[in-house]
């Protein structure tokens, strides 16, 4: 993979662009503070300020370094963060990035997360160099696996116990898409 760090994209609706330590309190305001949104993920939900403040300064920090991929999504005619994506996993050998994602409850339903991980694709395929995109969901969530199968990852099975997240350990639904079918879907 040619490691190209956080870049800004945009999209009609959204910016996606690397946090700045401002964006603490609008990303505690948003999502991080929500438990609707946590439910399904490993970090526990924000019970102040101070937490939102210490990762978005932790990912900051982390922009030193190309291999580093995440995040805001940042909703235009809102003008500050709603939610994140970033590379949750890497694998150098066989040139796979996982993505996580999550957006505050408010925002749902509207296509706003498969509009970010839709442009996330050209991206990671032509300019990183990467092979396979993957992602994952618990089955109780759904809407995740929707947004997806939407960005045309294929549902490749489920790992019984696999994962965990706030609920404990749970089953895993697992997907994914290569760069040839990605290639082969756009002509």
């Amino acid at each position: 993979m040619k490691h190209k760090g956080t870049v800004r994209i945009e999209t009609e609706r959204l910016i996606l662009r690397r946090f700045t330590e401002n964006d603490a309190e609008a990303a505690f305001r948003n999502w991080t503070s929500d438990e609707k949104v946590t439910e399904y993920l490993r970090w526990q939900t924000h019970r102040e300020l101070a937490a939102s403040r210490g990762i978005v300064a932790e990912w900051v920090k982390n922009y030193e370094r190309d291999d580093f991929y995440q995040w805001a999504i940042e909703l235009k005619a809102l003008g500050e963060p709603i939610g994140s994506i970033s590379v949750v996993e890497q694998d150098e050998r066989l040139d796979i990035v996982e993505i996580g994602y999550c957006i505050g409850s408010r925002w749902w339903d509207r296509g706003i997360t498969s509009e970010a991980f839709s442009a996330l694709l050209p991206f990671f395929f032509e300019e990183v160099g990467v092979n396979r995109i993957a992602a994952r969901h618990d089955p109780d969530n759904p809407n995740s696996g929707r947004v997806m199968r939407r960005c045309g990852l294929k549902y490749e099975g489920t790992l019984r116990q696999a994962d965990f997240n706030n609920r404990g350990v749970v089953d895993v639904c697992v997907y994914a898409l290569l760069k040839e079918d990605w290639l082969t879907a756009r002509r």
